[in-house]
């Protein structure tokens, strides 16, 4: 039986549940021991692993932008050794660059991989996040994706692969999996609501609460090389109801 991969929770899917100590107690009270944290949590460093160790929970991982990549980098490499954890994850790009050419989409797989290379000389590993954007032919019928991890080439650019985005986008998450094995290093688990409902979450469910096999998908995840499951909901009603359930169904999936 292969071992279970370790649970977090990405705090942004409880940011409208009140201030960061209340998202906090959400995820703790929840079941969580992991957190996935947001670029602003880097800030004040100090002050993000207190609130953590106060509740017993430790950092997976943190979400970053680009500008913080850019323009801040020993700042977030000193954050990193603050809080505990040694993963960063670029999640999006600006709205106004998601449709953009190839050239674009090369040029961000290069920028990325030199960054992870810089990065992995301090201990340290880089990811980028998909959603479903990025599955739009861009160059002879390959999509944005499939151009920034060429681009990205040997470097040591991870994948953290947010698998209902890809169903979203009409793509089939295994082949995907099974062709990155080895750049995926986690793996974002939610779900998607059947056709016509929870429209008042924009579709989404909380995970194993929806349609998506969970069960082989998360065999699929660990296979392809992830090392942690990171539960989100991009729009829940209500952050307690998704946490608990999120925590519920992964620790008996056994994930």
């Amino acid at each position: 039986m292969n071992q279970a991969l370790p649970i977090s929770i990405q705090i942004y899917s409880l940011r409208n549940a009140g201030d960061l100590d209340r998202q906090l107690d959400i995820a703790a009270q929840a079941g969580f021991r992991q957190v996935e944290l947001i670029g602003s949590l880097l800030e004040d460093a100090a002050d993000t692993r207190n609130k953590l160790q106060a509740r017993g929970l430790s950092a997976s991982s943190s979400h970053l932008s680009m500008a913080m990549l850019r323009e801040r980098l020993q700042k977030v490499v000193a954050a990193c050794e603050t809080i505990g954890f040694t993963q960063l994850v670029m999640p999006a790009v600006p709205p106004a660059e998601r449709d953009s050419d190839a050239a674009y989409w090369r040029a961000l797989g290069s920028e990325l991989g030199d960054f992870a290379h810089r990065l992995a000389d301090q201990g340290i590993g880089l990811a980028y996040h998909n959603h479903d954007w990025e599955l739009r032919a861009k160059e002879n019928g390959a999509t944005a994706l499939e151009l920034l991890f060429e681009s990205a080439g040997a470097s040591p650019l991870g994948w953290q692969v947010d698998v209902a985005w890809l169903v979203r986008g009409g793509a089939d998450p295994l082949p995907w999996l099974r062709r990155y094995t080895g750049r995926v290093v986690s793996a974002h688990a939610k779900d998607l609501a059947p056709a016509g409902e929870k429209l008042d979450e924009d579709g989404w469910a909380d995970v194993g609460h929806g349609v998506m096999d969970w069960p082989t998908l998360s065999a699929a995840c660990r296979e392809a090389g992830a090392r942690f499951l990171a539960a989100e909901h991009d729009n829940p009603s209500d952050g307690e109801r998704f946490a608990r359930n999120a925590f519920a169904y992964l620790h008996q999936l056994g994930a």
